[in-house]
């Protein structure tokens, strides 16, 4: 769970995320200590994965983005693992989600090109564990990855940050 603090905090680093702990913690009014205590338990507990820089694709020279629907064949057993190797060994793909609905897998790939996407279309179905993609190709993007008004959403509507425990 996050509070007040922590929302701010995390907002903060995703804005300028090379932001030091002393800059953060006048910024926010609160003591540096409180501040990298902050962090430390928001990354113990997971909620702060890391600090990597955010790549654009496109200026990488991936301008193309597909989102790969991937339909395993019926009766392939223990094809979890196998096809999660198999994915990870192609660097355009991003991300792959188990879903509902008509496939099981999402797959969201970048590609130099539209014929480069076919390329890595045709490397995902290389598999015996798949037996059919379908495939649509992003025009633009509207709202880009985000998680800073998830983590202002999680934060307890009465959660006030000047009664809180131990914040300075």
């Amino acid at each position: 769970m996050v509070d007040k603090l922590d929302a701010e905090l995390i907002a903060l680093l995703a804005a300028e995320p090379r932001l030091g702990v002393f800059e953060a913690s006048r910024r926010l009014g609160v003591a540096r200590g409180t501040v990298q205590a902050r962090l430390d338990r928001l990354q113990r507990s997971g909620v702060v994965r890391d600090f990597a820089p955010t790549v654009d694709t496109e200026q990488l020279g991936f301008p193309v983005t597909g989102f790969v629907t991937v339909e395993l064949a019926p009766g392939e057993e223990g094809w979890d693992a196998a096809i999660v190797e198999h994915l990870r060994e192609i660097p355009e793909i991003l991300e792959v989600h188990r879903v509902t609905g008509p496939g099981d897998l999402m797959v969201r790939v970048a590609a130099r090109s539209n014929s480069d996407l076919q390329r890595v279309i045709d490397r995902i179905g290389g598999d015996r564990a798949v037996a059919r993609t379908t495939t649509v190709i992003a025009l633009t993007t509207m709202i880009d990855h985000r998680t800073v008004p998830l983590v202002q959403a999680a934060v307890a509507p009465d959660d006030d940050r000047t009664n809180e425990e131990g914040h300075d």
